[in-house]
């Protein structure tokens, strides 16, 4: 199926949004729409639309005209295996005693390193994001540490590369868990190409509402790699299934929103043993304290 982009700039958040508001109600209108700052310090702000039909060229430069906003640029889209595509694009990963790749890069890996194999699909986790490799660097220094958890939870897993990561450090018990069945069947997948069948057992779950996760104080190690809202909102229970002297390894925050998480977790018993930013994402290694 042939698609179209219609992508133009402008000055200004409010007067990008409002263009993005305007761009829905075209006609043929578009799938979707995306407003997005450009990270270059100008202030300038992306507008677009993705078409499954020919936009209309004159509708699109009256709203142009009328927003302040450069022509708007529209190119036809060539069906592409965008999956495949990624998979012949990523970079491996480096992080500490892991290296995380693609097939396409199996002649790249050290010998002196673990190696994960996570090709690129739906499910979030290939390691190139700032907060999966904040994880991973989080779990290097623990271990570095000399510190060997009992078991492991991931909570919210994705591709469920940590819960991989924890296993093919350690004999202990890990558990996976993601509230999408997809993600799941992902990490059953990676799990097998990995040769850790049976190491990590997957389950479909929100937060820690599976009777596989809901012990109190069950885990050494949690990684919770998701956003600041659920992360909050998790922090009870994520403290009440952390065993005293246990880690939790958090992701998924921004860095202005890392102040308000750490202090959330604190309130349960947890200080802070480690906190590193990776460009505009922060993850936070936390240890709960003694009882």
């Amino acid at each position: 199926m042939t698609t179209w982009t219609a992508l133009t700039t402008l000055p200004g958040k409010d007067a990008a949004e409002a263009l993005g508001l305007a761009l829905e109600s075209l006609d043929p209108s578009p799938l979707g729409v995306g407003v997005f700052e450009v990270e270059d310090g100008s202030a300038t702000w992306e507008v677009g639309g993705y078409f499954t039909e020919r936009p209309d060229e004159i509708a699109l430069a009256l709203l142009a005209a009328s927003s302040g906003a450069a022509d708007f640029v529209i190119s036809e889209v060539p069906e592409t295996d965008w999956v495949a595509h990624v998979r012949r694009e990523l970079p491996p990963v480096e992080a500490g005693r892991f290296f995380v790749y693609g097939s396409h890069d199996a002649d790249l890996v050290p010998e002196d390193r673990i190696a994960l194999l996570i090709e690129a699909s739906m499910a979030f986790g290939t390691g190139h994001h700032g907060t999966t490799l904040g994880c991973l660097r989080a779990l290097d220094r623990i271990v570095d540490s000399g510190f060997e958890p009992e078991s492991v939870a991931d909570i919210g897993a994705g591709s469920a590369v940590l819960a991989m990561a924890a296993a093919s450090i350690w004999s202990s018990p890990v558990i996976a868990s993601d509230i999408d069945p997809v993600a799941v069947e992902v990490a059953e997948a990676n799990l097998e190409a990995n040769g850790l069948t049976g190491r990590v057992s997957c389950v479909e779950a929100a937060g820690f509402d599976h009777p596989d996760l809901n012990a109190p104080e069950a885990f050494g190690l949690v990684f919770a790699n998701i956003l600041k809202g659920p992360l909050i909102e998790l922090a009870p229970s994520l403290a009440r299934a952390t065993k005293p002297s246990g880690y939790a390894i958090l992701s998924g925050i921004l860095n202005e929103q890392a102040d308000e998480v750490a202090s959330r977790y604190f309130d349960f018993g947890f200080s802070l043993a480690n906190r590193e930013e990776i460009v505009d994402w922060t993850t936070l290694t936390l240890a709960k304290n003694l009882a």
